[in-house]
């Protein structure tokens, strides 16, 4: 177990954009047992020496719709690879994810957050939202 932070404005309202001190544990990791809708702490794709606090949206096998880049509209379907997962932020309109960086190793997860602590008046347990996750289809 470990006491971490979630920043910033990528998973509000779950979790504040000043921050929130959560508890995370790394059991679930190593016992591959991160579901869809869990919130978890990972290593920022982008920069290793940064992690990023996303909900997984989807899981080996699963396919995603993605918006396609630019102004054209329309949207993609990408096929979340074996020893992957899709991490997305919930406040989908400002959050770097997935959705910029493609799928995530497994590797890269640290672990899962279960509970927050800090401010006091907002602490309890931190919910798997499987009904957040958007795959066309379901892998294994």
């Amino acid at each position: 177990m470990e006491v971490t932070m979630c920043l910033g404005p990528s998973m509000l309202p779950t979790f504040n954009h000043r921050g929130d001190v959560v508890l995370m544990e790394r059991v679930s990791v190593f016992a591959n047992g991160v579901n869809r809708g869990d919130v978890v702490i990972s290593k920022s794709p982008n920069n290793p020496k940064h992690t990023v606090c996303k909900r997984v949206l989807g899981k080996e096998g699963d396919h995603i719709q993605v918006p396609k880049a630019g102004n054209f509209g329309g949207e993609l379907v990408v096929k979340v690879p074996k020893g992957h997962v899709w991490l997305q932020g919930d406040n989908a309109n400002n959050s770097t994810d997935s959705r910029d960086y493609g799928p995530v190793p497994y590797a890269l997860l640290k672990g899962k957050v279960f509970l927050k602590v800090w401010p006091p008046r907002e602490a309890g347990w931190v919910r798997n939202e499987s009904w957040r996750h958007v795959p066309v289809g379901e892998g294994n």
